[in-house]
């Protein structure tokens, strides 16, 4: 699951980060709000976690121009405790849900898995393509019955490339979404990760799901559509 997290206390975003990573996600994170209007405007996510007291654009104007352009990506606001004013602000304004600082990540969690169900019915939760499924809550993938473990990157990985089938995805894009924007780009690790995928999925048929690109990166197979007679 993709989060965008903009948070301008170093302490908290890193302990909140770390929480967040170790379940599984995909953060993407910045301490102002300038750059987390652009982020949040700019790229697809699952959520949005958003501090309302930020350096730049506040977290209350970040989520008015998210939704005045359309955008209804879940938004959980992070409040002071008693700025009962701001949550109310939020709350009119389309915000999903808050929770008031201090707070346990373990509850962060909670809430991002339950707006997320919320806004896109429990179906979104499973992604289909051809006989693979994946859960994303779950955090599992199957094909005909039969289940495979995959590690916390390999599964996001996946998942990346399977939310877009027959798309090719670049080497970069994929550094860039899985392992964070300051990775090394000239790393191998998309290739040796890939192959280990590869390598666990094609016991329960995965034989070809995954395509290489030369030169380019990977895709995940888009299933062939019924012949027509």
């Amino acid at each position: 699951m993709n989060v965008l997290y903009v948070e301008d206390e170093a302490k908290i975003a890193n302990f909140v980060c770390i929480g967040l990573k170790e379940q599984g996600f995909v953060v993407d994170y910045c301490d102002n709000g300038n750059d987390g209007c652009d982020r949040a405007m700019d790229n697809e996510y699952d959520a949005i976690v958003l501090d309302i007291v930020l350096p730049g654009k506040d977290g209350l104007s970040i989520l008015k121009q998210l939704r005045k352009a359309g955008r209804n990506v879940p938004v959980i606001l992070l409040t002071a405790r008693n700025e009962l004013d701001d949550r109310i602000a939020g709350l009119h304004l389309g915000a999903d849900d808050y929770l008031a600082k201090p707070f346990f990540v373990e509850e962060l969690i909670a809430r991002i898995y339950a707006v997320v169900r919320r806004a896109s019915g429990s179906g979104q939760n499973m992604l289909s393509v051809g006989p693979v499924k994946l859960d994303r809550i779950l955090r599992e993938v199957t094909c005909d019955s039969h289940t495979v473990e995959l590690t916390t990157r390999e599964f996001n990985l996946l998942e990346y490339l399977m939310r877009s089938p027959g798309r090719v995805l670049t080497r970069t894009q994929i550094l860039e979404h899985i392992w964070g924007y300051d990775f090394n780009p000239n790393t191998n690790v998309v290739d040796v990760c890939i192959q280990r995928i590869r390598k666990k999925i094609e016991p329960i048929g995965g034989t070809g799901w995954i395509e290489s690109v030369r030169g380019v990166g990977y895709r995940f197979r888009k299933p062939e559509s019924p012949s027509q007679t």
